[in-house]
């Protein structure tokens, strides 16, 4: 049996290639029919992990009604990890602090309705939605209210959508999203629960670290600073220094590349912190070592901190798949 897939805002593929896995476990093939994502970068990535020949497409705002008859082709189940930051706290702080719009307000939290279109024109069996846990109360509630309405009003059953972490997971990352998953019929359908299996931060990490991931003195002295005074005025993050022994890192950002909102390292007989390595970010986040980085670190940052813990895809995808 095949089941056929399509990849919406698919980033570097962590919501496919989870799915393959599960798909694999249970002896069933997949085939992906359809994919987008507007980041030519994250394309680059995509097509050198899963060779696909097909056009991945860019700006699915593009499609008109017409053409998602026509260019979306039949499916049994849709990805969607939409765009987040409109929605999570950090995205809405800094919207507001700029008086700039957020959620479905805002042109890039806007991207919801086209998966409504989608899933209207073409009725695939199934969907997986993922987002950040604060979508729920943003608005006071409204916009997930309204999530769940639009979604039901196509024809879905939507089960009772929940908040997972990652560190349950076998990863040791503290990452919370919530996952909503629908059917075209009413399913029993229960969310993975934790797995009895836990790793440090050590697992994750690498050998024979290139020098330039450890920061400078000069850089340290200034993480420090702004951390403190974040803490003091009560905004911001600031870095999250772990050792190898840490059960668990923060959340891995977009952002790790930029400021200083880092994961850091404590490096037995340094005088400074690192960084992780982008092999270390994509382990955090689930990819196998024969996932291929072929941008900048740079890129690589970015693009894991956008992606999806890959384990946590491939649970909920196991449950998913054996009731379609």
């Amino acid at each position: 049996m095949t089941i056929k897939i399509i990849d919406l805002f698919a980033g570097i593929g962590g919501m496919r290639l989870g799915t393959e896995m599960a798909a694999k476990e249970l002896g069933l093939e997949t085939e992906t029919v359809f994919s987008c994502e507007h980041d030519e970068k994250a394309r680059q990535t995509y097509r050198d992990n899963f060779g696909t020949d097909e056009e991945i497409y860019g700006d699915i705002k593009a499609l008109r009604t017409d053409d998602i008859a026509r260019t979306v082709k039949s499916h049994d189940l849709l990805l969607a990890g939409f765009p987040c930051p409109g929605f999570s706290i950090a995205g809405v702080v800094k919207r507001n602090s700029l008086n700039r719009k957020h959620g479905f307000a805002d042109r890039k939290g806007n991207l919801f309705p086209d998966i409504v279109r989608i899933l209207r024109i073409k009725k695939p069996k199934s969907f997986l939605l993922e987002n950040v846990p604060y979508i729920r109360s943003h608005n006071e509630g409204r916009t997930f209210k309204k999530i769940l309405k639009e979604l039901e009003s196509v024809g879905y059953y939507v089960p009772t959508p929940e908040v997972l972490s990652s560190s349950d997971f076998g990863l040791p990352q503290k990452r919370r999203r919530i996952y909503i998953v629908g059917f075209r019929k009413f399913t029993l359908f229960n969310y993975p629960r934790a797995l009895n299996k836990k790793n440090d931060v050590a697992s994750i990490l690498e050998k024979n670290i290139d020098p330039k991931y450890f920061i400078s003195k000069k850089l340290w002295t200034s993480h420090k600073a702004r951390k403190e005074r974040n803490k003091k005025r009560e905004v911001g993050f600031g870095y999250g220094l772990v050792t190898p022994e840490s059960s668990h890192t923060r959340t891995l950002s977009r952002r790790y590349y930029k400021d200083g909102s880092e994961i850091l390292l404590k490096v037995n007989g340094s005088k400074t912190p690192r960084k992780l390595t982008p092999r270390e970010c994509a382990r955090l986040q689930g990819f196998p070592n024969s996932f291929r980085i072929p941008v900048s670190d740079i890129e690589a940052y970015k693009q894991f901190g956008n992606s999806v813990s890959v384990p946590v895809v491939k649970e909920i995808a196991l449950e998913i798949l054996q009731r379609i």
